[in-house]
């Protein structure tokens, strides 16, 4: 079980998570995470798994337009857009994970954890996970007006299952 985060998350994510992190370093593998509206949450609780940080590579917290761009590799238009929060915007973000680090597997998460600005879709998140050598899920939630933590909880959720996933070889 997670020791720092546990007495904030879910019983069942903490447990997924530990699991999802076992299985990666059973089967030699590495994870990279790079995050916007989860804020490092995400690295947070997968390195916070005793005897799992082998299977941590690293993590990209990524939460400006500039950062994306210079850490992952975005384009401009892509950070413009919607203010980066897209389906399109995950893709690149998870894969531009993959191609700054040796990680096998990398996870993604950008959206408006809330609250939202006019125009833009309170606890909407664009979730996506790439492999190495295969092709990169995109996953879109929307979580509603729930709550920034709320949000967060929920697409960390999303995304151990996306690792979970990921792990086994499927899509």
């Amino acid at each position: 079980m997670s020791e720092t985060l546990e007495p904030a998350l879910p019983t069942e994510l903490d447990r997924k998570a530990e699991q999802a992190m076992r299985r990666l370093c059973d089967k030699q593998l590495t994870v990279a995470t790079a995050e916007s509206c989860t804020g490092g949450l995400l690295a947070s609780l997968l390195t916070d798994i005793e005897g799992c940080g082998h299977g941590f590579d690293r993590g990209f917290i990524t939460y400006s337009g500039d950062a994306k761009q210079e850490l992952l590799g975005l384009s401009s238009g892509q950070v413009e857009h919607n203010d980066a929060v897209s389906a399109d915007v995950a893709r690149a973000m998870a894969e531009g994970a993959l191609r700054q680090c040796a990680a096998d597997i990398a996870l993604s998460a950008t959206g408006f954890a809330g609250p939202a600005g006019p125009g833009r879709e309170e606890g909407l998140v664009f979730m996506a996970c790439a492999r190495r050598g295969g092709k990169t899920r995109v996953e879109e939630r929307h979580f509603g007006p729930i709550g920034r933590g709320p949000v967060r909880i929920e697409a960390l959720k999303e995304l151990v299952d996306m690792l979970c996933r990921a792990i086994e070889g499927e899509g």
